[in-house]
């Protein structure tokens, strides 16, 4: 068995379109203790992961990825701003942007399909303002991973939430901190 699997268009279209449903699976339905507590200071509550993917998909890859397809390394990216659902998402229901995420994903992936990316395409270099030049391939491989990401983040969280309750089986969980 290969130590990774290499990129391809198809299998990152496949994975990012499953993380609408994998979340409302998780999240639908919970009670607010339950997706808005987080897992500690500076963490997202899972009710923030959702906000700041719907953040990514109007601001981050796709709007990169014309960059790099249309400015190549001459221009940077614009900065994204991690924290922009905090105020955005202020008042609405987890229900709400759960479906906002779906549509925002389906439209974005749409648009990732119709581009038909070639591997010359995917080799294009964009310019990070931390990283420097990252390409294209780099760019929706990251999209994939940041989603499952996000995915175990929103999985520890809620994990986080019986801590106490699990009593001695906490050493044997991976989700929780070893201490």
């Amino acid at each position: 068995m290969p130590d990774t699997i290499g990129f391809t268009i198809n299998d990152a279209v496949n994975l990012l379109r499953r993380t609408p449903d994998v979340l409302r699976a998780m999240l639908a339905g919970l009670p607010d203790a339950w997706i808005r507590n987080n897992y500690g200071a500076e963490t997202f509550s899972p009710f923030d992961v959702v906000g700041h993917l719907i953040h990514g998909e109007e601001a981050d890859w796709i709007p990169r990825l014309r960059i790099i397809l249309e400015h190549g390394a001459t221009r940077d990216f614009d900065p994204f701003d991690r924290y922009a659902m905090y105020e955005k998402c202020k008042g609405r229901s987890l229900a709400e942007l759960l479906d906002e995420f779906a549509h925002c994903r389906r439209a974005s992936l749409d648009h990732l399909t119709a581009l038909k990316l070639t591997d010359v395409q995917l080799d294009l270099r964009g310019r990070h303002p931390e990283f420097g030049q990252v390409t294209a391939r780099q760019l929706l491989a990251t999209w994939v991973a940041h989603d499952l990401n996000h995915i175990h983040q929103v999985a520890k969280c809620l994990a986080f939430q019986y801590r106490v309750e699990i009593g001695p089986w906490r050493p044997f969980l991976g989700v929780y901190p070893k201490k």
